[in-house]
């Protein structure tokens, strides 16, 4: 079936499709966690020594006691086939924003034939995937084949049900032969590390004697698309791309702004209520649901979580929404843009770091003025952005990401910081050398007797920020819908270690030559905000204004695209600053970069491909015949007697060439190969390919607009973002 026929059909299943049977949910109480070998489910099944120390690991981080792997594993295992688990996987996340697990049977097979369950503690602690397979940017050549999995105690394995059966999944690093990290994993668990080593000294230092671990917390907001997938079937560029390369913008969008926190199309609701299901099942704390801005668009928003599990139950989220979506007739797209001329889709990363002594260590209490253990954080945060600010942006950065920074939903590519009033005032205080208080945000009071009065917040929001102070945690919200969080904590993490080592050395330094601590810390926050306020910026971050005056006056970075940000990763400040905190080597950082940097051209070639494709074999020959039948009519209608202007003909034709001419421009483009080097082909992608790609869009949406619906040969925008 092709053209216009795939279509028909495609609406025709979807208006004549069974709703899906729901049933009645389970009560939280007996979903929750129900399928996480957590804490209570160890505490019940192992030895309470044992119990005892692994328990301690994950809550201190302290070494992992091998001997008590193979006890572990035994009541894993029980706990598993008690699940109806006959596999268990090592899951790791390699440097594809995807995740990857490989399955093994609980069996062993016996001298006499016969077999057994079986999972001890050297399978439960290592493994080895095929470690040149994946992407290592240079790291292992194609013949050197061995890769380590190794068990990550601190989050909870769990049984991933699918309609197939059921495995144990394990939480594990990925490693190289040579122990280099070729996945997301082991260099977020090592700038926690480096970040908790910083804060303990600033702590020390600030009179606390008793203080536990320092950890980041993530709560990350994940916006996605919903579509039938009787049309994505049909639209090769979303079913390769994830995003619409080609299409006309419907009369009607997001103008009437109806469908943000409209209620929830009953399809839909049924979906999210099974991808929640299964979430609790998994300990996933998914709290909010609620219809995005775009038509097609949802939401769905956890609770905060220690850093490296919110990470691991990220991925889960995005790999529950795509799957479950299929159950549904439906495709989940996690593309930050896959319909132009409306809302893309992003990743708000909400982030703080705090521990069980000292509590949340980015909340500023009633008084911030007052509160110094706050200001020095919060101090240390803007000098990172500030020193770090191009690192955040390449933490970020990706192809698809590209299309959607800058836009009406998402904040530019220049990196700054907003605090809100109330903390811009503490700080403009501290720049003139004295602290006298705190500005009152005051009560709300809406005049009508049976509403309620409630306190202001201290400051409003700010949607056009990158990096916004949200009340007791900065919002990271240029992350992309379809990124995997830890690049991005990883980044924050390791800048904010660096600042709280800096912030650690300047107060030692002050103490040792006599200073009383109160005044250190106002001449140490005094530095900060006089070398490093420039990037805090509370205004309009999408004006014309502040990109002339971020960049000229401030001295801040404007990398547009991710081929003018990916060359961040080979600079040697920040080569030193992640090599002197342990977090990645030289080597491992280089890697990243080529990547990244690969995956970038490729993901533009591939989407060039499709555009070429769909042109010559789809849009071609569908206005070419539409062209015909329109001359014969206009021609039978002349010999008739009727003649009527053929300015249209002539008009759909000349757009027709100048389609041909851009795609056949776009395809030699495609071939070429000869750079010099990675970042002369970064460039070439993001200013030869892309440009061509868009004016052949411009072409082929012209010609949608004018050519007969009947014959147009994919699925429109007002069918794929309203037909549900």
């Amino acid at each position: 079936m092709t053209g216009n026929a795939a279509r028909i059909q495609a609406v025709q299943n979807i208006t004549n499709r069974q709703p899906m049977p729901v049933s009645k949910p389970d009560s939280l109480a007996n979903l929750w966690a129900s399928d996480v070998f957590t804490l209570s489910k160890m505490k019940e099944s192992l030895p309470k020594e044992v119990f005892k120390s692994v328990k301690k690991t994950i809550e201190t981080g302290e070494a992992l006691d091998v001997s008590v792997a193979d006890v572990v594993a035994l009541a894993m295992k029980d706990w598993a086939l008690s699940k109806g688990a006959l596999y268990y996987a090592h899951v790791f996340y390699p440097l594809t924003n995807a995740t990857a697990e490989k399955h093994d049977g609980f069996i062993s097979v016996q001298s006499d034939g016969s077999v057994i369950s079986e999972f001890g503690g050297k399978v439960l602690v290592q493994g080895e995937p095929d470690g040149s397979s994946f992407p290592n940017g240079g790291i292992r050549s194609t013949f050197e084949a061995r890769g380590y999995t190794a068990w990550d105690v601190t989050s909870p394995a769990y049984i991933m049900t699918t309609d197939n059966g059921s495995t144990l999944c394990i939480p594990t690093v990925f490693v190289s032969w040579t122990g280099e990290a070729l996945d997301k994993k082991t260099p977020l668990l090592r700038s926690n590390a480096a970040m908790n080593k910083a804060a303990k000294r600033v702590l020390s230092l600030l009179g606390n004697t008793e203080i536990a671990p320092v950890n980041s917390s993530c709560g990350a907001e994940q916006e996605y698309f919903l579509v039938d997938a009787n049309f994505v079937n049909t639209r090769p560029d979303l079913l390769l791309s994830g995003r619409t390369l080609l299409g006309a913008s419907p009369a009607k969008g997001q103008q009437f702004d109806d469908h943000y926190f409209g209620a929830i199309p009953e399809r839909i609701q049924v979906y999210m209520q099974d991808v929640e299901e299964q979430l609790y099942r998994l300990g996933i704390p998914a709290k909010t649901r609620h219809n995005e801005v775009a038509p097609g668009q949802f939401e769905i928003a956890p609770f905060h979580e220690a850093a490296n599990v919110a990470t691991d139950h990220q991925q889960l989220i995005m790999t529950v929404l795509k799957n479950t979506a299929k159950k549904h007739g439906l495709v989940c797209l996690l593309h930050e843009k896959p319909f132009k001329g409306i809302n893309g889709s992003g990743k708000h990363v909400n982030w703080s770091v705090g521990n069980a002594t000292q509590g949340n260590l980015l909340d500023p209490g009633h008084t911030p003025h007052s509160n110094t253990q706050f200001l020095l954080f919060c101090g240390a945060v803007i000098r990172g952005v500030h020193k770090y600010g191009p690192l955040l942006r390449a933490a970020i950065a990706s192809a698809s990401n590209d299309h959607r920074l800058g836009a009406n939903e998402a904040p530019p590519a220049i990196m700054s910081v907003y605090l809100g009033s109330q903390l811009d005032n503490v700080f403009e205080q501290i720049s003139q050398g004295k602290i006298t208080g705190s500005l009152n945000a005051g009560i709300m009071d809406l005049g009508i007797s049976t509403l309620p009065t409630f306190n202001k917040d201290a400051g409003d929001r700010n949607r056009t920020s990158p990096f916004a102070f949200t009340g007791n945690r900065f919002e990271f919200r240029a992350v992309g819908s379809g990124q995997s969080v830890a690049g991005p904590l990883v980044s924050m993490n390791t800048l904010l270690a660096d600042s709280l080592n800096w912030v650690a050395d300047s107060l030692e330094d002050q103490l040792s030559k006599g200073k009383d601590l109160d005044s250190a810390i106002l001449s140490t926050l005094k530095e900060i905000i006089d070398n490093h306020g420039a990037v805090v910026f509370s205004g309009n971050g999408y004006s014309a204004e502040w990109h002339k005056i971020a960049v000229e006056e401030r001295g801040l970075a404007n990398l547009k695209t991710a081929a003018d940000a990916l060359p961040v990763l080979k600079e040697k400040y920040i080569e030193e600053l992640f090599d002197k905190l342990g977090v990645l080597s030289p080597v491992e950082l280089a890697s990243r970069f080529e990547i990244y940097a690969e995956q970038y051209i490729l993901a533009i070639e591939v989407e060039a491909k499709l555009v070429v494709s769909m042109v010559k074999t789809g849009i071609y020959p569908a206005v070419l015949k539409y062209l015909s039948d329109l001359s014969s009519t206009l021609s039978s209608l002349k010999s008739n007697g009727i003649e009527l202007d053929n300015s249209r003909l002539t008009l759909i034709s000349e757009q027709l060439n100048s389609l041909t001419t851009t795609v056949d421009t776009l395809k030699s483009a495609i071939a070429q190969h000869d750079f010099e080097s990675i970042e002369e082909h970064l460039q070439f992608s993001a200013k030869t390919i892309r440009p061509l790609m868009d004016e052949a869009r411009s072409y082929a949406d012209a010609l949608e607009s004018e050519v007969s619906d009947e014959l147009w040969p994919f699925p429109t925008y007002q069918e794929m973002l309203f037909i549900k």
